[in-house]
């Protein structure tokens, strides 16, 4: 079998310590719907914006996350929480496999800077396998950068999660670019919105042509979707609609993007003129 059952938890939630509410709606979801392989919550969920409970992982939030997994036979991505490691604290996003064991953690690369005060960048991508397919994972504003998608797909990824917390006017944006990193990549797309005070929901899933799958609505929600990643090599072997097969193009361009390449001695050739843009500060 190539499919494989994800749903997405598009939750209202306040500041403070939500476990016992999330684990109370993982439990409802996964009765409801009991051939879910997957749940995913929306980013900063456990707490919310709140970096005074930033612990080091593993923690009991996670371990907690984990005694779910394993009750409920179903891998989850709780969506993020901060993480404090010495003096530096990350946005980080587990993995838990359906055994209840952690199969990796994620540190969101870029922060909502400059109104995402205080969080480290983290360095390194995450994919995983599950045993249909391999899925990658990052954070909210990393959708913005196609440099992050690229290089999960260059790992293998298939399907791209996005845990996300985003209640600003730009929802509207991260749908298309949800759908552009779709088609760009010949990959599902899922970005997992909170609800409430918090979100303006919006979740989205997008199909690896780049449709539409389900769009959720600003309220609470339950999104229980299947991929199938059986489709996501189709369509890389034969192309969108049989036409374009982009992620070929890329593999095979003899092109090395000078923007991306540092030069010896001195910083990369990207900041020469992006460093004449300014300071990463709040508009006055």
């Amino acid at each position: 079998m190539s499919h494989f059952s994800i749903a997405g938890l598009q939750l209202a939630l306040p500041c403070g310590d939500n476990l016992a509410t999330i684990g109370l709606e993982i439990a409802k979801t996964k009765k409801r719907f009991p051939w879910l392989n997957m749940i995913v919550l929306s980013e900063l969920a456990t707490y919310g914006p709140e970096k005074k409970y930033a612990s080091a992982l593993p923690n009991d939030a996670e371990k907690f996350y984990c005694q779910l997994a394993k009750e409920h036979n179903v891998w989850l991505i709780p969506g993020s929480l901060y993480e404090q490691v010495g003096d530096d604290i990350f946005n980080t996003t587990t993995v838990i496999n359906n055994q209840g064991q952690v199969v990796d953690r994620y540190r969101k690369i870029y922060a909502f800077t400059p109104y995402e005060q205080g969080v480290s960048a983290g360095k390194d991508f995450v994919v995983f396998d599950v045993p249909q397919g391999r899925i990658g994972v990052a954070i909210c504003y990393d959708l913005w950068f196609p440099e992050v998608a690229r290089q999960m797909v260059s790992m293998g990824a298939e399907v791209l999660i996005y845990p996300t917390l985003t209640g600003t006017i730009d929802r509207s944006l991260e749908i298309i670019l949800a759908q552009s990193t779709a088609i760009t990549n010949q990959s599902y797309v899922l970005t997992v919105n909170a609800a409430g005070d918090l979100g303006y929901g919006q979740s989205v899933v997008v199909g690896p042509a780049g449709n539409i799958i389900y769009q959720a609505g600003s309220g609470a929600e339950i999104i229980p979707v299947e991929v199938d990643f059986a489709l996501v090599q189709r369509n890389r072997e034969r192309g969108l609609h049989g036409l374009g097969q982009p992620l070929k193009s890329f593999a095979n361009t003899p092109v090395n993007f000078p923007c991306y390449q540092a030069e010896k001695h001195r910083i990369s050739n990207k900041s020469n003129e992006l460093k004449k843009l300014g300071p990463l500060v709040i508009p006055e």
